[in-house]
């Protein structure tokens, strides 16, 4: 008996009736590479053009316009996708200025082939890039993370905290370089933050009774010049922030909020408020997961435990907020986030401090969350005195 075999109808490899052309941008120093998929065509496009050329760029999507139309008779809209990256938003700002709508992904949640080799080139993250622009349009839901583009305002308000941090940074490197020069010589308790340094410096000698060699002195000075430069720039910063964080009341009353609790100073109330209170979120699940303290469960099967908090979020915000959940314990003693902590502890027999302090910093924050959105006090918290 003859069996006719089955035939399908021949496939299309991509649909081509979108309601939109889109576009995603792969993004280097030297030129950017422009994959598209519009209505009428059978496969994705890719141009280039020079890194910075927006021109080229905005004249490269009129032509795709134009030739959708001529395929289609019909006006498409362009819906552009970009992953966050070192060029930071100011692209994302110049399309939606044009009136084109932008996106911009965090790469880490594009799903990707996990074979031990997997081939990587620009081509490929750009065509990647175009279907997770299409199924986040679609509405399947986790497909990818679109990346909330702060303001202008924003982003420059966050510049005094970082770069406090860069330059506590380079002092302590400083710092620990002069005590090691001086260590190798048998030098110890030599302190380059006192005032008094370079009168100390004068004052110094060697293990072996000498005085400091010539070079090493001079090396030293010019350590000290460094590292002098460097305080100066942290008391311009710290007086730069004080003074945004007194112009912020009349916008927003979570600094001021933030600074009446004992405990935190200017420093935690800068950072808390321009890396993550100032932002809006709809529940204390994306507030947990945006500072990386969200909870990573590992379930199949037979197997169920906790891997941990995510550490995917904001680290600037993680790491002040943990070492606020230390400083809490100390100046918030009678708390009842406090309280909660000191029963756990003492439940596991003095053990799991490290992992409950983690526990407490994510209390805390929505805690903080609370008090400075919808004015709920955190029970048993103190003041500042006036």
């Amino acid at each position: 008996m003859h069996v006719a075999a089955y035939r399908s109808d021949p496939l299309i490899a991509i649909r081509t009736d979108l309601g939109a052309i889109f576009v995603s941008l792969e993004l280097s120093r030297s030129k950017w590479l422009i994959t598209s998929l519009s209505p009428g065509g059978g496969k994705m496009s890719k141009h280039s053009v020079t890194a910075g050329d927006i021109a080229s760029m905005l004249a490269r999507f009129a032509e795709f316009t134009r030739k959708a139309q001529a395929r289609t008779g019909k006006c498409f809209p362009i819906i552009v996708i970009q992953e966050a990256g070192l060029d930071g938003f100011w692209i994302h700002r110049v399309l939606q200025a044009e009136g084109i709508e932008s996106h911009v992904v965090d790469p880490a949640s594009i799903a990707i082939s996990r074979r031990r080799r997997r081939a990587k080139t620009d081509k490929i993250d750009g065509e990647a890039l175009v279907r997770a622009l299409l199924a986040h349009k679609r509405g399947e839901p986790r497909v990818c993370a679109m990346v909330r583009a702060p303001t202008p305002e924003e982003e420059d308000r966050r510049r005094l905290s970082r770069e406090r941090k860069a330059l506590t940074n380079e002092r302590i490197r400083h710092v620990n370089r002069v005590k090691g020069l001086l260590f190798s010589q048998g030098v110890s308790g030599y302190e380059p933050m006192r005032h008094d340094r370079r009168k100390q410096l004068e004052e110094l000698k060697t293990g072996d009774g000498r005085p400091l060699p010539t070079h090493l002195k001079a090396q030293v000075g010019r350590e000290l010049d460094r590292l002098e430069l460097v305080l100066e720039q942290i008391k311009t910063v710290e007086a730069a922030r004080d003074a945004m964080l007194a112009a912020a009341e009349a916008v927003s009353p979570a600094p001021a909020m933030l600074l009446n609790l004992k405990g935190i100073g200017p420093e935690f109330a800068a950072v808390l408020w321009s890396e993550g209170l100032s932002r809006h979120f709809d529940n204390r699940r994306q507030l947990a997961a945006y500072a990386g303290l969200a909870p990573t469960p590992w379930q199949s099967g037979s197997i169920d435990h906790d891997q941990g908090v995510s550490k995917s979020g904001n680290p600037r915000l993680r790491t002040t907020l943990i070492q606020l959940a230390w400083l809490w314990l100390r100046h918030q003693s009678h708390s009842a986030l406090t309280l909660w902590f000191k029963d756990r502890v003492r439940r596991s027999g003095g053990r799991l401090k490290k992992t409950t302090i983690v526990a407490l910093a994510r209390k805390l924050l929505v805690a903080l969350w609370k008090y400075v959105n919808a004015g709920v006090v955190i029970e048993g918290v103190m003041m500042k005195a006036v």
